[in-house]
């Protein structure tokens, strides 16, 4: 494979002290097909896992809290639910003013056992007096849904803070087995465990990266914000979408990462720059695409557009194909609807995934500034030729069949997520506004049919709902992963 050196200088990566494999005791016997991702209990369809970071725990300010909610046949089913703090039973630790429990979210079947695992960062945690430090807890899936938990080990504890404010899970290696990506601050931004993962017994080996060095480096102090994962090369493992911050600036940055090679920070491919990310197949290609939204104005980051952007680069065998050129959506693109306002924040949230059942993964666009805060989240097809803007259609809380109403501030569209919660090979959109009701936060979810999502039906629900609190505006659905 030839790689396509870019113009950053070789990063600093440090193999942590005593990082080679462990002698682990013998794993359960694994299953044949590892589950995917947020298929918690292994009935083919993905659940729902929603973050309050911001959620008051046992009189604890902003202890935080993640509630999962499982899919049926007919979606989301808010009434089957289960709540994660650090004071459920089984959950290592205790629930913390500030710990920040579920400011991000991943997901993996890390054991193999059929059932997918969840990954839960609390950057906020304190260890061992180090005052946020960090932490990231694998809690187990099972039949019966959810159940048992244990710390993920932090291979690089003295060299960073705020482990576990970004995750993801892949195959990063190619070797068949799944690893774990945490972004943290300080040094090492960018940290990797290695399986094979058990709930007893010792850990693998892993690794970090400092992003310090480059000709644009990442900010330290910002660290590694975000992650997404995909196989852009259609070679059966992962590369990792990493976003930081400009050391200096606050300016994003975004690199493509190929972890297969010890030395990988000289061969990161430069992608748009941007604070999320999405990877998905949208053009049937076998390759995965990526999707970077930047929703700043370009007076607060030059990369950014008036109302906000997203971006896209499709896939191919060197990470992104580079004789196809990038394309740039906003508001004022041909067949988007609505128009580029300043603060709309469009590109906020992205989600890829195929909502119709025609083969191609679909991309839904918060921009949660629009309306004053209202926001909305905006709809695209993939086809055989890439991503269209005809047949685009935007959804607020104002669209007959929503429920609510759109109200200053709600950000409808902070996250958004396009998964099968029914099994019916379609994804639901699921949209988040953790500023409903004055900070509550809310979820709504629209089943999919073969011509995009419908308002029939639709399911809403709020953090009582799946037994948040609301003291103190927990922010409910700041993060989703399903």
């Amino acid at each position: 494979m030839t790689y396509r050196r870019v113009t950053y200088r070789r990063l600093a990566v440090l193999l942590a002290a005593g990082l080679t494999p462990l002698a682990l005791t013998a794993p359960a016997a694994q299953a044949a097909t590892p589950a995917k991702p947020y298929d918690f209990n292994g009935d083919g369809r993905a659940d729902l896992a929603i973050g309050a970071p911001a959620a008051t725990v046992g009189g604890k300010k902003g202890a935080g809290a993640v509630s999962v909610v499982y899919g049926g046949s007919s979606g989301l089913k808010p009434a089957s639910y289960k709540l994660l703090t650090q004071n459920t039973a089984g959950v290592p630790g205790a629930a913390e003013t500030g710990d920040a429990f579920g400011s991000s979210l991943a997901s993996a079947d890390l054991n193999r056992d059929g059932y997918a695992d969840l990954l839960v960062g609390a950057p906020g945690e304190d260890v061992d007096g180090d005052t946020d430090d960090g932490s990231v807890l694998i809690v187990w899936g099972a039949k019966s849904g959810l159940s048992g938990a244990r710390n993920l080990v932090n291979h690089n504890e003295r060299e960073n803070d705020g482990y576990g404010k970004a995750l993801a899970a892949g195959d990063f290696t190619g070797d068949g087995m799944p690893e774990i990506a945490i972004g943290s601050t300080g040094l090492f931004g960018l940290n990797f465990v290695s399986g094979p993962f058990t709930k007893t017994g010792a850990f693998g080996g892993g690794n970090g990266a400092s992003f310090s060095y480059l000709t644009r480096p990442y900010s330290e102090s910002y660290g590694i914000e975000y992650l997404a994962a995909g196989d852009v090369t259609g070679s059966g493992y992962d590369w990792l979408v990493v976003h930081g911050r400009e050391e200096g600036t606050d300016d994003a940055v975004t690199t493509l990462a190929d972890g297969r090679i010890g030395n990988f920070t000289d061969w990161l491919v430069t992608l748009p720059s941007g604070y999320v990310s999405a990877v998905g197949d949208i053009d049937g290609d076998g390759y995965d695409d990526i999707a970077v939204g930047n929703h700043r104005e370009t007076s607060a980051d030059p990369a950014g557009a008036k109302g906000g952007k997203v971006t896209v680069r499709y896939g191919g065998p060197d990470g992104v194909n580079t004789g196809r050129a990038p394309l740039t959506l906003t508001q004022n693109t041909a067949g988007v609807p609505d128009t580029s306002e300043t603060g709309d924040a469009f590109g906020s949230s992205v989600s890829l995934g195929d909502i119709n059942g025609d083969g191609y993964a679909d991309l839904a666009i918060g921009a949660s500034g629009e309306n004053s805060g209202g926001g909305s989240v905006t709809v695209l097809y993939g086809s055989a030729t890439g991503l269209k803007t005809t047949g685009a259609k935007a959804y607020t809380q104002n669209t007959a069949g929503v429920p609510g109403s759109s109200e200053k501030s709600d950000r409808f569209g902070a996250r958004v997520s396009l998964a099968d919660h029914s099994g019916d090979k379609r994804g639901e959109l699921t949209v988040s506004a953790p500023g409903e009701n004055a900070g509550d936060g809310s979820v709504w979810s629209l089943r999919a049919t073969t011509t995009g999502p419908t308002t029939s039906g639709a399911v809403n629900f709020g953090p009582s709902a799946t037994g948040v609190g609301t003291t103190g505006s927990p922010g409910y659905g700041k993060t989703l992963g399903g």
